[in-house]
C-alpha cells in the first residue's frame, strides 16, 4: 500500500481552509496548535481512509527527518500518535510506535524560499539513516505539516527505495499546495504570517506550551547581535540555557553564521563553568 492524504488543499493564494496565524505560531513552537492540527488531521484521515486501520500490522509514525532538534512536524507527529493510540486502544489493537529518519547535516538556508529544484539540490548534500529491518512489514505513516513542492516526500521515498524497505507507506500532510501555478514561496507566507520579527518570537516563547524546534532555534541564532541581545534579555534563563544545549547538539557551533551568538550564550552564568 502507498497512500497520500492531505487535510487542507491550497488552491488559492488568498483564501485558505485553515488559519495562517495558527500555522505560523505552530511553526515557531506553540504546541497548542500542534495538538489542534494533529486532532484535525487524524479525524480527516479516519473519515476518508479508515480502511488503513483495518490491519494487523504494527503501525509506525515518523515525522520529517531531523538531526537532534525536532522539527515542528515532530510535535504534530507526537500528538497524532497520541490520538491514534486512543483509537487503536478502543478497537483492541496494539499502540503505534514512533520512530524517525536521522539526518547528519543541517543548513542555514530558509527552506520556504526555495523552488523544488533548489530544495532537491540542498537536501542532496545531506545523508540519512533509517532502520529498514525495524520498519519491515509494518504500516509506516510519514507525517509532515505542509507539502509545497513535494521535496520532502521525494527525499523520503528515495531513502526508502535505497534501503529497499518492504512495508506499507502512508504520507500525511496537514496542508498541501495543489495549484502548482502558485509560487512555492507561499510557504513562507504561512511561516511568517503571525511571527514576523524578534518581538513576535519573544511573545511565542512566553506562551505556556512553547517548545523549541529547529525553525526557531535557527531564527534566534541567525539574529544580528543587537536583536539577539534583546531577545536573550527578555526570555527566561532556562530557555537560554536550553538554546545553547540544542545548538551544540545540532552542531550549529560549527556553522560560521551562528558562531557569534553561540559564543555569547557561553559567556553567561549557565555555561556549566567551562
Amino acid at each position: 500500500m502507498n497512500l497520500r492524504y492531505s487535510l487542507h488543499k491550497i488552491n488559492s493564494a488568498q483564501d485558505f481552509t485553515f488559519s495562517p496565524a495558527d500555522y505560523s505560531f505552530f511553526k515557531y513552537g506553540d504546541k497548542t496548535f500542534a495538538e489542534k492540527f494533529a486532532e484535525e488531521l487524524f479525524l480527516g484521515l479516519l473519515e476518508n481512509h479508515d480502511e488503513i486501520f483495518n490491519t494487523d500490522k504494527q503501525i509506525v509514525v515518523l515525522p520529517s527527518p531531523y538531526m537532534a532538534i525536532p522539527t515542528a512536524s515532530n510535535f504534530l507527529c507526537f500528538y497524532f500518535k497520541k490520538r491514534l493510540d486512543f483509537y487503536l486502544f478502543k478497537n483492541g489493537k496494539k499502540a503505534s510506535i514512533i520512530s524517525k529518519i536521522n539526518r547528519n547535516h543541517t543548513y542555514t538556508t530558509d527552506y520556504g524560499n526555495l523552488s523544488f529544484e533548489d530544495r532537491k539540490k540542498l537536501i542532496a548534500n545531506d545523508t540519512y539513516y533509517l532502520d529498514k529491518d525495524f520498519l519491515k512489514d509494518k504500516l509506516c505513516i510519514f507525517i509532515d505539516d505542509i507539502k509545497i513542492t513535494g521535496s520532502h516526500e521525494f527525499t523520503v521515498t528515495k531513502i526508502l527505495n535505497e534501503y529497499n524497505v518492504q512495508a506499507d507507506f502512508v504520507f500525511l500532510y496537514f496542508a498541501e499546495l495543489t495549484d502548482m501555478s502558485i509560487d512555492p514561496k507561499i510557504e513562507n507566507y504561512f511561516n511568517y504570517f503571525a511571527v514576523k520579527n524578534v518581538h513576535d518570537v519573544i511573545e511565542v516563547m512566553h506562551k505556556p506550551r512553547f517548545e523549541f524546534n529547529t525553525r526557531i532555534v535557527k531564527y534566534i541564532l541567525g539574529l544580528d547581535s543587537s536583536n539577539f541581545d534583546y531577545l536573550t534579555s527578555k526570555i527566561k534563563s532556562g530557555q537560554a540555557e536550553l538554546l545553547l544545549e540544542l545548538a551544540i547538539s545540532n552542531n550549529y557551533h560549527l556553522i560560521a553564521e551562528y558562531e557569534n551568538n553561540i559564543n555569547a550564550l557561553t559567556q553567561t552564568e549557565y555555561n556549566y563553568g567551562y
